[in-house]
């Protein structure tokens, strides 16, 4: 994994530990991180033309 990937939380996290994702964008790529796990937890990456799809569907929902 890459260290010098930027990691965003999702606007929708707070400080008391609920369910929240962060997220790391790089040309190609998006990675996905359980914001609760940190650095050491696993990570779910996908082709960003995938993750640009599924926020399109998202957002119809």
């Amino acid at each position: 994994m890459n260290a010098n990937l930027t990691w965003i939380k999702s606007s929708y996290s707070d400080d008391q530990g609920g369910n929240c994702l962060e997220v790391a964008a790089t040309p190609t790529h998006i990675h996905i991180r359980d914001s609760k796990l940190g650095p050491q937890g696993p990570t779910f990456t996908t082709a960003a033309s995938a993750w640009d799809a599924f926020l399109a569907h998202a957002r119809t929902a």
